[in-house]
Formats: C-alpha cells, sequence, structure tokens
C-alpha cells in the first residue's frame, strides 16, 4: 500500500507548500499506526510544509481509543474529525453505525484530552425527528463545548439501503425548519455556519476543506481520491485493487468547467464572498430581487433563503 501511496505523490510533486493534510473517507484510524508513521514520512520527504499546517484524521468512535489517538497526535495529526453522526441510540442503529452512544461520548471525551481542535459529524432531518427531538440532540453536542461542527441533513438515495427498505427522510419543509433551527442554535452558541453544514468558532474553520470551496489546488491520493491541478482535474480508481493496478487518470477540463465548479464550491461559504465579475448581471438581478443573495464590496454572498434554495441559485447564477 505503501508504495502505491508513493506512486500517486510522485504523480503530483511540485514545490508548492502544503497548508493542510487530510485523512479521511472510510475509516482512515483503522490504518495501523507503523503504516500511518511510514505514510507521513513519505509525504514530508516529498512536500514543503507550511509551519503552521493543519492535518486533520477522521475517525470512527469505535475504531480508536485514547493510546491511538495519542499516537496520532504524536505523529502530527492537530485536528480531528469524529463520525458520532446521531446522540441517541436508536437512530445510531437506523444509521446503520456500529458504536454505541456510550461509546461515542467516552471517545470524544477522551479525544478532549488529547486535541484542542475537534469536530464532531451528526447527521439530522431524520425519519419522525421532530425540531424538539433535534433541539435536544443538538444542545446535548454543544455540551462538549468542540470547535467545530459538521451539522449534515440526511439525504435518501436511489438504491441504496434506506430506499430499498422504503425509509424516507425528513419533507422539504421539516428540512427547511431543521435547517433554521440549527442555525439559530449554532449561531447562539458562537458557533455560526460558514458553509451549508459546517459551523465553527471564529478561527476553527477547516482551512483544508475551505480550500475545495473557495476553488484552491488540491491534490487527491489513494483510492477514490480526486483533486484539482490548474484546468487538470486528477481521479483515482475506487477499489483497493484497481488503484493498486492503476496510475491516477488526468482530464483537462475547460475554463467554463473549472468555473461551473468553482461557482458550485463558492456559493456554500456563508462568510465569504464569491466574486461576480463573471457571472450574467442580470441574474444576479435577479437572485437580488428574490432575496437570495446579498452584494458586498468584495462579491455575493448567499441569504438563508438562498441557501434554502442553492440548487435553484446555481443554475440561475450559471446562465
Amino acid at each position: 500500500l505503501l508504495r502505491t501511496y508513493e506512486r500517486d505523490m510522485d504523480c503530483f510533486r511540485d514545490n508548492r507548500m502544503l497548508r493542510s493534510l487530510f485523512f479521511g473517507g472510510g475509516t482512515p484510524s483503522l490504518m495501523s499506526l507503523s503504516l500511518f508513521e511510514q505514510l507521513m514520512q513519505a509525504i514530508q520527504k516529498r512536500y514543503v510544509f507550511a509551519p503552521d499546517i493543519e492535518i486533520s484524521l477522521e475517525v470512527n468512535p469505535d475504531a480508536v481509543d485514547k493510546k491511538k489517538l495519542t499516537a496520532f497526535r504524536k505523529l502530527g495529526v492537530n485536528r480531528l474529525s469524529i463520525g458520532v453522526q446521531a446522540l441517541n441510540e436508536r437512530d445510531l442503529n437506523f444509521l446503520g453505525r456500529t458504536h454505541t452512544l456510550k461509546r461515542a461520548i467516552e471517545c470524544v471525551e477522551e479525544a478532549q484530552t488529547v486535541f484542542d481542535n475537534i469536530n464532531m459529524d451528526l447527521i439530522y432531518a431524520r425519519p419522525h425527528q421532530t425540531l424538539k427531538d433535534w433541539e435536544q440532540e443538538l444542545q446535548k453536542a454543544l455540551q462538549f463545548s468542540l470547535s467545530h461542527y459538521s451539522l449534515y441533513q440526511l439525504t435518501i438515495e436511489e438504491n441504496t439501503v434506506f430506499a430499498k427498505r422504503g425509509q424516507a427522510a425528513a419533507s422539504q419543509t421539516q428540512a427547511r425548519r431543521l435547517y433554521q433551527l440549527t442555525d439559530a442554535i449554532m449561531n447562539k452558541a458562537r458557533r455560526p455556519a460558514y458553509e451549508v453544514s459546517n459551523y465553527a468558532q471564529r478561527g476553527f474553520e477547516c482551512r483544508h476543506n475551505m480550500g475545495y470551496w473557495l476553488g484552491y489546488d488540491y491534490i487527491g491520493i489513494g483510492p477514490s481520491a480526486h483533486g484539482r491541478l490548474g484546468l487538470f482535474a486528477t481521479s483515482n480508481a475506487r477499489t483497493v485493487g484497481a488503484w493498486i493496478s492503476n496510475k491516477p487518470m488526468v482530464e483537462k477540463l475547460t475554463v467554463g468547467q473549472r468555473d461551473l465548479e468553482k461557482l458550485l464550491m463558492g456559493l456554500r461559504l456563508r462568510q465569504h464572498p464569491f466574486p461576480a465579475q463573471k457571472l450574467n448581471s442580470k441574474s444576479i438581478q435577479k437572485a437580488l430581487q428574490k432575496k437570495w443573495i446579498v452584494e458586498t464590496k468584495k462579491g455575493i454572498l448567499p441569504t438563508q433563503a438562498g441557501i434554502l434554495m442553492l440548487n435553484q441559485l446555481i443554475l440561475l447564477l450559471s446562465e
């Protein structure tokens, strides 16, 4: 595995400084500490690290213990993202999580003795979830006083396990109410939204994900990984076996395709205005009339109403 990771890195080596690393997708905390250490050494050998580099690791509560968390911290990880997903047993079971509520709480408490910068993932708009249910659960999450919370609305896609069971997510009306409640609670807790689904104390926004949303270049290493380098889009095979057998694929995008990607990502941000120079002024005026955006000196920002109509807003502004 290490040799294949190194192969991918060698495809995309240059002199730019790395500002962030993100070990995510699947459960990277399951990898052995020896492999993680070798991987970190391989990355440091090939790239220059910014002095304040952010190194994030995604973990599931049942895939780590305090000893392993401490070891990851010593190996350079300085930001942890914990996939809690729900704070009650019923919905943990519904979501197919293998950890218990007790273990989730223990994991967060253990992590707090090791890391200063911690994110908790939660999924809401679950079937039959009431506003009161979600408010109580979110307040429970906020009792940990973490620096960052990723709060995702449940969507059920075709051919998924949920869809085959006949499960449905919350109605659009209920999902809208839940989103508005989430915004209100998180603002009061001084962890405002800086992106559609991400809330943080000022200064603790995820630097790595901000790179995606602001349209920066990024390198994707490992199975299923994607990258963007200028107009070049890179992608790796999805399965481990196919990834080992095949080098990363590279496709050159048009300027229009990359601009559209940047629009799709940039309009998700709540505090960083999107440059409006390349957008149709008539479309901007229509969005302003609908109160989906506001104008600032640096560009446009989606309002809460615009976020709730984000797909329609993107279609309007991409005309």
